[in-house]
C-alpha cells in the first residue's frame, strides 16, 4: 500500500537516495545530507507546532508500506520571503515612443521582483523512478492541496510553485550561461547548489537591478525562459489541470515558470467532499484503474494520511474501508474523513465504479 505521511527521520537515508538520482537543478532538495536532515528537523518541529506558523515546512514522504520505505516526497513551504528576501524575475515590457519621429518600440525586459513574498508555496515533488505512473505522482502532488484546506489558516489564500527551468545533463543553464555567471564566477550547477543550501538570496542581491533587455540576450538564453526542465514536464502539467497558471514570474537562475492558484479554486480542494468512516470486513479489490480511485485522507494536522481507495467504496454518507487501510490512516469507526479524485471528477468516478 502507499501512503502519504508526514517526513520522519527514518527517511534520511531513502531521501538522500531519491536527491542524487534526480541529478542537478532540483534546488529544494540537494543530495546533502546536512541540508536534507535539517529540513527533517524542520519539518518535525512544524508537525509538532513548536516553531511559528508562517516558519512551517510541512514536507511529506509517500511511503510503500509492504516495501517499508519512503519512495516519494513532496512539501509546502508556509511563508516565503520572512526570513530572506525572495526574488524572482517579472517578465514585463518596456515601451519608447516618440511622435515626432514615429518610433514605437515595444522592448521584452527582466525586472528583479519580490512580489511572491508572504505566499506559500508547494515545493520539493520528487518520486523514485521505479513508482512512476499508476497515479502515484498524482497522489503525491495533489495531497498537498488536502492539506492547504484542510489547515487553510497557517497558509496564504493564493499558492505558487517554482519549476525547475532548463538545463542539460552537465548541469549548464543558458540563461545562467548569458546572465548570472556574468556576475559571479561560477557554473550554473554550483550557484544551484548555493541556492539549495539557502543561500539564493545572498547570490539574488548582486545580480544587477536594473531591468534586463532580453534583446542583448543570446536567442539560446531567450529561447528558455519560462520553460520548464524535460522531466519537470508531467509536474506542470498535473498543476495546470489542477487550475495553476503562469504568473509572468520566473526563476533568476534557470527562468524556469512561476504557476499560481488560489486554494479555493484548486480543482482537487473544490471536488472534495466530507464522509464518515465505516470500516467493513468486506473483500475490497484496491487494484483498479487510476480513473477509478479516490483519494481519502484522516484530518489530522500531525499525524496527516493519505491513500487511495476504489471510488465504488464511497457512499452517500459514508465510505467503506478495508480495516487496513482505516489502519494505514490511523482512524476510527466513524471519523470525518476527506474524499477527492484522484485523477477524474469524483462523482464521475464514483459513477464509473458503480
Amino acid at each position: 500500500m502507499l501512503v502519504i505521511r508526514p517526513l520522519q527521520q527514518a527517511d534520511l537515508d531513502d531521501l538522500y537516495v531519491m536527491a542524487q538520482r534526480a541529478g542537478k537543478g532540483l534546488t529544494t532538495l540537494p543530495a546533502d545530507r546536512e541540508l536534507l536532515q535539517r529540513k527533517i528537523n524542520l519539518a518535525q518541529e512544524t508537525f509538532n507546532q513548536r516553531c511559528a506558523p508562517e516558519a512551517g515546512l510541512y514536507l511529506f514522504a509517500l511511503e510503500d508500506t509492504d516495501a517499508k520505505k519512503a519512495v516519494g516526497i513532496s512539501g509546502i513551504q508556509a511563508r516565503v520571503g520572512l526570513d530572506e528576501v525572495f526574488y524572482n524575475y517579472r517578465l514585463s515590457t518596456t515601451v519608447n515612443a516618440s511622435k515626432e519621429l514615429g518610433v514605437h518600440v515595444r522592448t521584452p525586459t527582466l525586472h528583479l521582483s519580490n512580489d511572491m513574498t508572504d505566499t506559500s508555496e508547494i515545493c520539493s515533488l520528487l518520486l523514485s523512478s521505479e513508482y512512476h505512473g499508476g497515479g502515484n505522482g498524482l497522489l503525491l502532488s495533489r495531497s498537498r492541496f488536502m492539506y492547504l484546506d484542510e489547515f487553510a489558516k497557517h497558509f496564504s489564500e493564493k499558492v505558487f510553485a517554482e519549476m525547475r527551468g532548463v538545463s542539460d545533463e552537465q548541469g549548464q543553464s543558458p540563461l545562467w550561461d548569458a546572465l548570472g555567471s556574468k556576475f559571479f564566477d561560477m557554473k550554473f550547477s554550483e550557484a544551484d547548489r548555493l541556492s539549495g543550501l539557502g543561500n539564493k538570496a545572498f547570490i539574488a542581491e548582486l545580480m544587477p537591478k536594473y531591468p534586463i533587455y532580453l534583446p542583448m540576450l543570446p536567442g539560446s538564453a531567450r529561447a528558455v525562459i519560462g520553460r520548464v526542465h524535460g522531466n519537470t514536464e508531467p509536474a506542470l502539467k498535473m498543476l495546470q489541470a489542477e487550475g495553476f497558471n503562469f504568473n509572468g514570474m520566473v526563476d533568476i537562475f534557470d527562468g524556469g515558470p512561476v504557476v499560481e492558484a488560489f486554494v479555493h479554486t484548486i480543482r482537487t480542494v473544490r471536488d472534495s467532499i466530507n464522509r464518515y468512516a465505516k470500516v467493513s470486513r468486506e473483500n475490497v479489490n484496491l487494484d483498479v484503474p487510476t480513473a477509478e480511485r479516490v483519494m481519502v485522507s484522516n484530518r489530522s494536522f500531525r499525524n496527516f494520511r493519505i491513500t487511495t481507495v476504489p471510488a465504488s467504496c464511497v457512499g452517500t454518507q459514508t465510505i467503506n474501508l478495508p480495516p487496513a487501510v482505516a489502519q494505514a490512516l490511523q482512524i476510527e469507526p466513524g471519523d470525518s474523513v476527506r474524499v477527492a479524485p484522484l485523477k477524474d471528477n469524483l462523482n464521475a468516478a464514483v459513477k464509473a465504479a458503480g
